[in-house]
């Protein structure tokens, strides 16, 4: 199953697929992203991994402009121990370097402390650790 999220102009800015092969829920981020956008998006994909019974997240920011660090605190302090009380234990972020984005990435990885979470810079290294992870 696949959602798609668009903003207010009618931009997709986040695919949520549940992917029951793997048994993770695969995230991808467009575009510049306002708070509202994150707060919609990551409670979207969380109620898809509830809803799953899955504790594996792919999290794709590769097509993300810009940071996001205007979310940050609430990404921390509310939403990753809400998203862990929901059943989230594995998250894998893949970002691209030397970008804005990945400054932020960085910044959630660093302080992160309800569920494991790693930073990949591409999608095959990111897939392997997490199917390690949720088989």
């Amino acid at each position: 199953m696949i959602e798609e999220f668009k903003s207010s102009l009618g931009k997709v800015y986040l695919t949520v697929e549940t992917d029951y092969e793997n048994r993770w829920i695969f995230t991808d981020w467009q575009g510049y992203l306002t708070a509202d956008n994150i707060k919609t998006g990551a409670k979207a994909y969380v109620d898809a991994l509830a809803k799953a019974g899955f504790s594996c997240v792919l999290n794709d920011t590769r097509s993300v402009r810009g940071p996001w660090d205007h979310s940050m605190d609430w990404v921390l302090n509310e939403w990753a121990p809400n998203a862990a009380q929901a059943g989230l234990r594995h998250f894998a972020l893949i970002s691209t370097p030397e970008t804005l984005a990945d400054g932020s990435a960085a910044t959630f990885y660093a302080h992160l402390t309800a569920f494991e979470a790693h930073v990949f810079d591409n999608m095959a290294d990111a897939r392997n650790w997490l199917r390690k992870q949720c088989s």
